[in-house]
C-alpha cells in the first residue's frame, strides 16, 4: 500500500521514565540512559518534559547522543496548573520541542468535575501561547483525565474549533481498547450504557468506532504507543494508596519470559491495539492534511501500567518502534 499523496515525514521516539528496563531495577545515570537508547538505533527523538534543575543536563545528552527532546508531556489541575503549563512551553521551545502533550485532570482543584467550559479555555489559551512560542499543545485522551469520558472530547473539539481554533490531541487509544469487554471498565463515565445505544463504539474493527471518529476529524497531532489487548488484566503487582489495584493499561509487546508478568501472555490478543495503529497509519497516508508527526512509545512503569514487572520495557519500545517502522514503510 503505497502513500500516493505525500511522504509520510513521521518519527518515532521513546518516553524517559528515568529507568531502562524495569521499576525494581536501579536507575542508570541519564547519560547512560541517552547511550543505550541511542545504540539501539530505534528511536529518532526523546520524549520528555524535564524537571527545571534537570534541563542543561538533557540538552547536554540529547546533543551528545544525536536524540532531540521533541516531545514531552506533563498533567495538570485546573486552578492550580496553568502557570506551570504555560512555564513548561517555555522550557520545551528552549529545548527544541515541538509537541507538548497535555493531560487535563478530571478535577477541579475545588474539587469538582472540570466543566467542558474549563477545559475549551485553558486549551485556548494554551493553544494560543504555544503556537506564538514554537511548541503546541495536545490534549491526550487518558484515564483519570478530563477525556476518559471519551464523548466529551467531542463536544469540546466542537466548541473550539467553532473559535476557528484547530483541535489538537494526542492518541493513546490503549486507553479505549482495555475497556473492551472489561466489567470493571464498563462502570465508568456511562460507558455501558453508551455502547449498548450506540453513542460510543469501542471495537476498532466496527465502523464508526471512536479511535476512528477521532483520525477521521483529523485531530490526531500525536499518537502514544503502548499495547494493551481488549479486558486487559489488572496490574495486580502494583497497588494505588487506597490498596486498589493497577487498572491494566499496558500489556507485553514481546512475549515476557517466565515469572516477568502475571498472566498469560497471547500475542494475537493485541491485534485490535495494532488495528489502531493501522488506521492512523492509513489516514495519514491518505489526507494532505493529516497534522500527524509523532509517535512515542511510552511503556511505563506506572501503577496502572507496568509498576512491578520486571519484563524489559525498553526491549518492549525497541520492539514497537521497529514494528511501526515497518507499517510505516509498507505504506512509503
Amino acid at each position: 500500500m503505497g502513500c500516493l499523496q505525500k511522504e509520510l515525514g513521521l518519527k518515532v521516539g521513546i518516553a524517559n521514565r528515568g529507568i531502562v528496563h524495569h521499576n525494581t531495577e536501579q536507575a542508570v545515570p541519564l547519560d547512560d540512559w541517552f547511550r543505550i537508547v541511542s545504540e539501539t538505533n530505534s528511536f529518532d527523538y526523546v520524549d520528555k518534559t524535564p524537571l527545571e534543575e534537570e534541563i542543561n543536563l538533557y540538552r547536554k545528552c540529547s546533543e551528545k547522543y544525536d536524540l532531540p527532546i521533541l516531545c514531552g508531556g506533563w498533567f495538570y489541575t485546573i486552578g492550580a496548573d496553568e502557570h506551570l503549563l504555560f512555564k513548561h512551553l517555555e522550557n520545551a521551545v528552549s529545548l527544541g520541542t515541538k509537541f507538548h502533550n497535555v493531560q487535563i485532570k478530571a478535577k477541579h482543584v475545588d474539587g469538582y468535575d472540570a466543566t467542558n467550559e474549563q477545559i475549551v479555555d485553558i486549551y485556548l489559551r494554551a493553544s494560543e501561547y504555544g503556537d506564538r512560542l514554537g511548541c503546541q499543545p495536545c490534549f491526550e485522551i487518558h484515564i483519570n483525565m478530563w477525556s476518559e469520558d471519551f464523548l466529551r472530547i467531542f463536544e469540546v473539539a466542537e466548541e473550539i474549533e467553532k473559535r476557528g481554533v484547530p483541535f489538537r490531541m494526542t492518541l493513546d487509544h490503549s486507553h479505549i481498547i482495555f475497556k473492551m469487554d472489561n466489567d470493571f471498565e464498563m462502570n465508568l463515565f456511562n460507558l455501558s450504557q453508551n455502547i449498548q445505544n450506540g453513542s460510543l463504539i469501542l471495537d476498532p474493527y466496527i465502523k464508526g468506532n471512536v479511535a476512528q471518529r477521532l483520525i477521521d476529524k483529523n485531530y490526531v497531532n500525536m499518537l502514544h504507543a503502548r499495547s494493551v489487548i481488549p479486558n486487559n488484566p489488572k496490574n495486580i503487582m502494583a497497588s494505588h494508596p487506597d490498596g486498589s489495584v493497577g487498572r491494566g493499561v499496558q500489556y507485553p509487546f514481546v512475549k515476557p519470559l517466565k515469572g516477568q508478568f502475571p498472566s498469560a501472555w497471547d500475542e494475537t490478543k493485541l491485534e485490535p491495539w495494532k488495528e489502531v495503529v493501522r488506521q492512523v497509519l492509513n489516514y495519514h497516508c491518505k489526507v494532505e492534511s493529516s497534522p500527524l508527526k509523532f509517535i512515542s512509545t511510552e511503556f511505563i512503569p506506572a501503577t496502572d501500567y507496568g509498576e512491578g514487572n520486571t519484563y524489559s520495557l525498553l526491549c518492549n519500545s525497541i520492539a514497537c518502534a521497529k514494528w511501526i517502522k515497518s507499517e510505516i514503510t509498507l505504506r512509503s
